[in-house]
């Protein structure tokens, strides 16, 4: 009898942490570039964020050859030029939602994540806000931020000065699911 009570108390317990790690299901990831100039803008669907619902770390990481632009000249420049994609060849932020969520209870909360951005082989603290929705078993997250390509050493030439904005406008929208042990 305390064997069997041992085995469902281990497979409960096991259930539960698995039940507090979300997976992204979907990821959009867009930025804009808004000058006098040029407007550039480009997006992703690539990166698998991942939620520890108990601790309240967040994490994802992405491809900059991700990015889609409106051209391929545009894009070719943006991972040669710009992010330097062979050298460096992913974006990543790691950090944690500040607020308690109730994943158990449907609701929708508003946020802030602090971590660490790591972009061109440099890392910075920020602090993002956002929108926490729990609707069933998903988890949504919605959030804007800007990010100023000088505070992670992207030299933009002069040639191109006034066409990159001096701050990137990127938002982030994310479904997350229940991670399942397959």
């Amino acid at each position: 009898m305390k064997k069997i009570f041992l085995v469902a108390a281990s497979v409960a317990i096991t259930n539960i942490m698995q039940a507090q790690i979300y997976m992204g299901k979907t990821c959009v990831t867009h930025f804009f570039s808004k000058t006098s100039m040029k407007d550039i803008e480009a997006k992703s669907n690539t990166a698998k964020p991942v939620l520890d619902a108990a601790s309240g770390n967040f994490q994802m990481r992405i491809q900059n050859t991700s990015f889609k632009f409106e051209s391929s000249f545009m894009e070719e420049h943006f991972n040669e030029n710009y992010m330097e994609s062979e050298k460096f060849p992913y974006a990543t932020f790691k950090g944690k939602i500040n607020e308690k969520v109730d994943y158990a209870k449907d609701g929708e909360y508003k946020v802030t994540c602090t971590g660490s951005m790591e972009m061109h082989g440099t890392t910075n603290q920020i602090t993002t806000s956002g929108t926490l929705t729990v609707k069933g078993k998903e988890v949504t997250i919605v959030s804007k931020f800007k990010v100023k390509p000088a505070d992670y050493k992207i030299k933009v030439p002069s040639l191109y000065v006034k066409e990159i904005a001096e701050e990137i406008d990127v938002d982030i929208t994310t479904v997350l699911e229940p991670y399942v042990k397959k």
